[in-house]
């Protein structure tokens, strides 16, 4: 099973500037629909429909994630656009929607997730390494590092949707 190791930061607002300056190099843009099927303690398991806003290519996968933190285990595999639907339609429940960016800061690989059902903006940063997550020093405008704050996670904040809609998660 493969490790994810990542950084998550609370952004107070989407860098425009950063990005017309050139400091950030957009590199694609994709509208994400997240459902999760069955969450138990620290195990996860998800499905994605992932719209390519440049090219409108439309990606399933399915993934299942072990853990709490920045370092944890995920297998995710693609999946087809008629499975996606079936588990989704049979699941009942509302995707937690976000539009992620994925860009480069320096030598670095950074995605934003905006999440506009609740007014949510995130930074991730991914590492080959702990030692490497351990040891990187953010710019103040990536904001708080929420990476071990569990009121940030996706399960977390996709329950809370769930619940907000009168639906049990």
């Amino acid at each position: 099973m493969a490790i994810e190791i990542e950084r998550k930061y609370l952004l107070e607002a989407y860098p425009v500037e950063l990005i017309q300056e050139g400091i950030i190099v957009v590199e694609k843009e994709q509208f994400i629909e997240q459902t999760y099927l069955a969450l138990d303690g620290d195990q996860e398991l998800r499905v994605r429909k992932i719209t390519d806003l440049t090219s409108g290519r439309l990606e399933f996968t399915h993934t299942f994630k072990k853990g709490w933190g920045i370092a944890r285990e995920e297998v995710e595999y693609a999946i087809s656009e008629g499975l996606y639907d079936q588990v989704v339609k049979a699941h009942g429940a509302i995707p937690l929607t976000k539009r992620r960016v994925t860009a480069r800061w320096d030598s670095t690989i950074i995605e934003i997730d905006d999440y506009a059902q609740i007014s949510l903006l995130v930074l991730e940063v991914e590492f080959p390494s702990l030692e490497a997550a351990d040891g990187f020093v953010p710019p103040a405008w990536f904001g708080q590092d929420i990476s071990t704050d569990k009121q940030y996670s996706n399960k977390k904040v996709w329950r809370d949707l769930q619940l907000q809609a009168g639906r049990e998660a």
